[in-house]
């Protein structure tokens, strides 16, 4: 049986790399336009026009933050005709926002569960 101690480590440098690549990644993420964007791209390739529109933002705010995603690796950009297609380059992207989107309904849920005692509390000291 392996002890712990029995187990490869990874060297400092790939660990700590590995974790700066996690830190860019999640960073690429933390930004509500980023996000709602991913949000779109879930139910299929964009363009910029077809993301402005349905985002109510001007061009340079979609391109840039866009350009942030794709240098990142989370969309790829796909030219058909005149313009670009931009796509998740990886469908697990929807899983994780998925996720993320029940890891907040569950914070909601705990929050609302406090506000409610404490209007209790309010009522009845």
């Amino acid at each position: 049986m392996r002890t712990k101690a029995d187990r490869p480590r990874a060297a400092p440098a790939v660990a700590s790399e590995l974790q700066g690549f996690k830190a860019q990644f999640f960073r690429a993420l933390a930004h509500p336009t980023r996000i709602r964007i991913l949000e779109h791209l879930v139910r299929g390739a964009r363009s910029v026009q077809e993301l402005q529109e349905a985002l109510a933002l001007d061009q340079p705010i979609v391109s840039q933050q866009l350009a942030v995603l794709r240098n990142r690796g989370i969309v790829l950009a796909r030219k058909e005709g005149l313009s670009v297609r931009y796509e998740l380059r990886d469908p697990l992207v929807a899983d994780l926002l998925d996720v993320a989107r029940r890891i907040f309904n569950n914070q909601f849920a705990s929050t609302r569960g406090l506000l409610r005692e404490l209007r209790r509390e309010t009522r009845h000291p």
